[in-house]
């Protein structure tokens, strides 16, 4: 077994960019060393998990809250509804759903399924006028799916992206009017098109009368969430409104699996049993040769070979292959599928994929939030969602953020 992470790997692990790795090299903090075989640089596996849990197994008071009341009630119209992470997490915050719409038939029956009350819209965005609620809304949220359109010259108008999901983000902003918008989605939005789309979909809010806050990406593992996911955020407060919007702070505090599953600080009971995928007994066999916090290049140099194939001789860390969790670690970001050979997340001491209701402990549902549809089905609601208690957090944002807004207006009335 090797004694080894690689360069690739080490920088997975850890969340930092290579970069940062050799000026931790220069400066003593993590040592590389030269791998006896191929020369190559990489970091003893013992050094690297020690830094990985003085960042991880933090034990700091926490000091810090995010909570605010809301001094009205505020209404919210969520798009790209899903399952409802993000709506409960709003929920929570004290947020009032006025209606959600969703193409994804059975994500729509989980949302009827658990809030009979909420006003479900089924379908295709674009079949919906929302002007009946204009000015009647005070946040517009959704997770639009990043999509590229053409970047004709420097500015982009909102009839440039006609026919994208963003188009009909954009357009229910402009036909609802609310005082803020949250849009979310993956960090590679950052780097789409070299930044040129997201600077499209700025540059369109711009046109319909939003200016958008730096947009800053929040790891979910700050927020009471035990997985690290990252979900980028974009801000868009109208023109007429000059207030700053304050990003959720990050807690210290960092919850791993076993505060996920086990009875502790984030639930009362142990996890619920539920379904589960299961793997095949030839996958079974590799994995139960791997440790908790292990992967491939745990395995028997013979069988790494056999498993990984053809890439077993290509470069790159590939640390999701064959990935167990440990216990005392966050788990890597869900998929929505929970054993794709790629992102491979296997139970820390049973050699079988997360179960249903294990994922959704990981994304922070609720324990009686149920999912409609084939266990196939619901693993993929709860791998697209939000974090339950990341959309919370950007709640309470949207909360202060709104109390101090109809506080300024009284007091101009």
């Amino acid at each position: 077994m090797s004694e080894y992470f690689s360069l690739a790997e080490t920088a997975k692990l850890l969340g930092k960019n290579k970069e940062t790795l050799r000026r931790w090299d220069r400066e003593g903090k993590l040592t590389a060393v030269r791998e006896p075989m191929s020369n190559y640089r990489v970091y003893k596996k013992e050094q690297v998990q020690n830094l990985f849990a003085e960042f991880f197994q933090t034990d700091i008071t926490e000091t810090i809250s995010n909570f605010v009341k809301p001094d009205n009630e505020y209404k919210v119209l969520e798009l790209f509804a899903g399952a409802g992470g993000l709506a409960i997490g709003m929920e929570q915050a004290g947020l009032k759903c006025s209606a959600l719409n969703e193409i994804d038939k059975f994500a729509c029956q989980t949302l009827r399924k658990n809030r009979p009350n909420w006003t479900v819209l089924e379908g295709d965005i674009k079949d919906f006028d929302f002007s009946e609620y204009q000015n009647k809304i005070d946040v517009v949220t959704g997770g639009f799916p990043c999509q590229a359109f053409s970047y004709a010259g420097k500015k982009l108008g909102l009839a440039d992206a006609r026919g994208t999901l963003f188009y009909e983000f954009a357009r229910v902003v402009k036909e609802v009017n609310p005082p803020i918008c949250i849009g979310e989605n993956v960090r590679g939005l950052l780097s789409h098109e070299n930044g040129k789309t997201l600077q499209g979909m700025i540059s369109i809010l711009d046109e319909i009368g939003y200016n958008v806050v730096p947009v800053e990406v929040l790891k979910a593992i700050n927020y009471n969430v035990p997985q690290k996911r990252e979900r980028l955020i974009l801000v868009g407060i109208r023109k007429d409104i000059d207030l700053k919007y304050e990003y959720p702070k990050p807690y210290q505090k960092i919850y791993n699996l076993k505060d996920a599953l086990k009875k502790g600080d984030l639930y009362n009971t142990d996890v619920p049993k539920s379904e589960g995928a299961k793997y095949p007994k030839s996958k079974i066999d590799v994995l139960d040769l791997v440790p908790p916090k292990g992967y491939w290049r745990d395995l028997p140099l013979e069988i790494q070979k056999e498993f990984m194939g053809g890439s077993f001789h290509l470069g790159g860390g590939k640390t999701g292959i064959a990935r167990r969790i440990g216990w005392d670690e966050p788990c890597l970001t869900l998929t929505c599928s929970p054993a794709q050979k790629q992102t491979e997340r296997c139970h820390p001491d049973e050699t079988r994929p997360f179960t249903v209701r294990e994922y959704a402990r990981i994304q922070t549902f609720p324990d009686d939030w149920e999912f409609s549809g084939s266990v196939a089905q619901q693993y993929k609601q709860i791998g697209n969602a939000v974090p339950v208690n990341l959309g919370k957090e950007v709640g309470y944002s949207i909360v202060n953020f709104l109390n101090k807004y109809y506080s300024f207006l009284n007091s101009k009335s």
